[in-house]
């Protein structure tokens, strides 16, 4: 969601900068720095920035040119020519000569200057709006820029769990058979007085194996990332079905490492942990 873009226009005789700075965020939260002549548009403004940009924290600023010198304030005339008669007939009453100062004295008292409140013609107002969609494109060209490095960053991630996934096959075998033997252990340790019923021993032993079956997490998780890696193709936002998955893919991590019983598989549960965890926080950029 982080972008940047920016375009000049002319309106009205006056020389424009529009900025658009975009940084990630879960919502849309838009801030406008215009002046006094673009309020009134601000709603439009708005309405156009969430239609086009969607989710991120948003700022959009308009600028004048500071050479721009087309508004100045202009005098008024009447004002000053109030002044000059009052002082004229002041400096009649106390025989006081004030013929080389007075202009300079009444320039300096108030409202002798004003400035006229700047309009927006619709003519003005549609240039602006088109700088605005084009600081806007400059914006999403820039998020697809980064939104391709961020792909392939996740990809490689989540290609990375997969292998992960697939080192886990390797010790499957021998946990069982260490588990077997460690209940084995510990049920000659009770010293029985009665004989161990084998049969018994065998039905009980399936049942607890089964238990520690990792097999239908292990699918599940292979087809969340399948799933994963099918939905990051599409072209519309999917940035919270993303994180969607990502939570089903956690569960199906906690629940094998919690049925791993083997410290081989625990540590690759704990390195599939920290590569989803980056996933996730990858996945946070996405709209």
């Amino acid at each position: 969601m982080t972008g940047y873009g920016k375009s000049v226009c002319e309106a009205g005789g006056r020389n424009l900068l529009i900025e658009i700075r975009s940084l990630n965020n879960k919502q849309l939260d838009i801030a406008v720095k215009i002046t006094s002549l673009f309020r009134e548009k601000e709603p439009e403004i708005r309405n156009t920035l969430t239609r086009t940009l969607q989710r991120g924290k948003i700022e959009i600023s308009i600028f004048f040119d500071p050479a721009d010198k087309t508004v100045s304030p202009k005098i008024n005339a009447d004002v000053v020519r109030s002044y000059i008669a009052q002082l004229g007939e002041i400096a009649e009453t106390m025989s006081l000569d004030i013929s080389g100062q007075v202009l300079q004295t009444v320039m300096n008292l108030p409202d002798t200057l004003k400035t006229e409140k700047d309009k927006l013609g619709e003519e003005e107002w549609q240039k602006v709006s088109g700088c605005i969609e084009t600081a806007i494109h400059e914006v999403n060209a820039f998020r697809d820029q980064e939104g391709k490095a961020l792909e392939a960053d996740i990809r490689m991630r989540v290609d990375h769990l997969l292998d992960l996934l697939e080192q886990t096959s390797a010790f499957e075998k021998d946990r069982l058979t260490i588990v077997r033997e460690r209940l084995m252990q510990n049920l000659k340790g009770l010293d029985l007085q009665e004989p161990i019923d084998s049969g018994r021993f065998e039905q009980e032993m399936i049942y607890y194996l089964e238990k520690l079956d990792v097999t239908e997490e292990k699918v599940r998780l292979h087809n969340h990332c399948d799933f994963f890696l099918e939905t990051l193709e599409n072209k519309e936002p999917v940035g919270k079905k993303l994180g969607f998955i990502i939570q089903e893919m956690g569960r199906e991590i906690n629940t094998l490492g919690s049925k791993a019983s083997d410290s081989n598989i625990q540590r690759l549960v704990v390195e599939m942990k920290d590569e989803l965890e980056k996933i996730r926080e990858q996945v946070s950029n996405i709209l």
